[in-house]
């Protein structure tokens, strides 16, 4: 990771949907951003189950298996565990941080303050920093207990990117319905990116006066 650029920080949880993470990091990798990466035990589970992916010992993970050497270049790894690690520091500079996918227990800690990982202590850097912090919850249906902890975080400023596709983009596969969620999480961190189509409008200004007569 260079020294001269602050790194993103970017946490991979245990909620299904850990391929939009593995996305996100490398689209930012390809533009050039330093990424500080940890990642959740429950994480590695997820990745081998949804992607057929063993990542071996989660001390010392094989991240060769998820990107290409180009991407790893631009990735630094810290273990869950490791309270020593500069992002478990709000006096390391860094850009702002993304957890994606947020498992709703993760999500729940970070709202009330438990860093039982650094996950979450990394989080807590952020928000007391006043950085940006874009969570992206993957769950269905939505208890009380989950909204009210997305309430509680929205308020502190902290986005809530729920991993919920619009499909004007016209979406046709899987890969175009992660590349979306991405890129809204993106948006909010201000990284260009041509992942999906934006919205330009489609009504004719013709269809829409006749429509607003009816």
């Amino acid at each position: 990771m260079s020294k001269q650029k602050k790194p993103f920080v970017v946490a991979i949880t245990g909620a299904s949907g850990a391929v939009y993470g593995v996305r996100l990091m490398e689209v930012l990798a390809q533009a050039g951003e330093s990424i500080a990466f940890t990642m959740s035990n429950p994480a590695k589970t997820v990745i081998q189950e949804e992607m057929g992916i063993n990542l071996g010992h989660l001390e010392n993970p094989d991240l060769y298996r998820l990107w290409q050497p180009e991407i790893l270049k631009q990735i630094t790894y810290y273990h869950h565990g490791d309270f020593t690690a500069p992002i478990a520091s709000g006096s390391y500079p860094t850009k702002g941080m993304f957890v994606v996918p947020c498992a709703t227990t993760s999500l729940a800690r970070i709202a009330t303050g438990i860093s039982q990982t650094l996950v979450e202590r990394a989080a807590e850097c952020i928000i007391k920093e006043g950085r940006k912090l874009v969570l992206v919850p993957r769950e269905t249906p939505l208890s009380a207990i989950h909204l009210e902890n997305m309430l509680k975080l929205a308020r502190l400023g902290v986005h809530i990117v729920p991993a919920m596709p619009g499909f004007y983009a016209g979406l046709k596969d899987i890969q175009e319905t992660v590349d979306f969620v991405v890129g809204k999480a993106l948006d909010v961190m201000d990284v260009p990116h041509s992942l999906f189509r934006r919205w330009i409008g489609s009504v004719r200004s013709e269809d829409y006066q006749n429509f607003e007569k009816h």
